[in-house]
């Protein structure tokens, strides 16, 4: 990304990137539905570290859990409290660290993905559209604190072509009655490529319009 040093926190370790970037990419593992194990990792040195010097540093929340899907009466409470742990409480939580990781630097910028379904419901997706919709009104609200040096958005990059559509897929209509439409984006062909999409956040993230709405959805941009 432009040259740009990145750490990736996330379940696995990636060995095809650590070969193509080799020491601008650091990776962690960690499992982000593991909120006591993220909270350790935060109270360590390692981001302040990785952010040292810095004249920019950027933070993308990316990870994110569509299950469970389907009405109240099917949702598994585990599966619930990972959702909202991946979706919410882990954005949150690095939010405020990397923060607090930064005071000199002058340009810092929070990057949230999230998604139409913050803003429009979808029948079965109740736990997924609460969690989107909590990152929009966290960066709005975040925006309102006007912290120096900070610009923060929630982006809805549009819908990508990746497991979590493939999830969609397989469900049946009595968990998601839309799930038709997504069947026919697909066989359409109108799905987005993750590595066109990934452009597209990372142009905007580093360009400079980023922060100017607090919730961005970069199709009618």
């Amino acid at each position: 990304m432009r040259g740009v040093a990145v750490h990736g926190l996330a379940r696995g370790f990636n060995a095809d990137l650590a070969d193509r970037f080799g020491g601008r990419l650091e990776q962690t593992r960690l499992d982000l539905a593991d909120a006591g194990s993220l909270t350790r990792w935060l109270q360590t040195d390692h981001m302040k570290q990785f952010l040292e010097g810095a004249a920019r540093a950027l933070l993308v929340n990316n990870a994110g859990l569509l299950k469970p899907i389907g009405p109240l009466e099917t949702q598994g409470i585990t599966a619930v409290a990972d959702a909202v742990t991946v979706n919410v409480a882990a954005p949150l939580m690095l939010s405020a660290a990397f923060v607090q990781a930064t005071p000199d630097v002058s340009d810092r910028r929070i990057l949230h993905i999230s998604s139409g379904a913050g803003s429009s419901a979808y029948a079965g997706w109740s736990v997924y559209c609460a969690t989107k919709a909590a990152l929009d009104h966290h960066a709005r609200a975040v925006t309102m604190d006007d912290t120096p040096g900070l610009r923060v958005a929630s982006v809805a990059p549009g819908v990508i072509d990746t497991e979590m559509q493939a999830e969609i897929r397989d469900t049946t209509i009595e968990h998601f009655p839309d799930g038709e439409r997504f069947r026919r984006m697909k066989q359409e062909g109108r799905l987005r490529t993750p590595r066109d999409a990934g452009h597209e956040v990372v142009e905007f993230l580093m360009g400079g319009d980023f922060g100017r709405e607090a919730v961005t959805d970069l199709r009618g941009r």
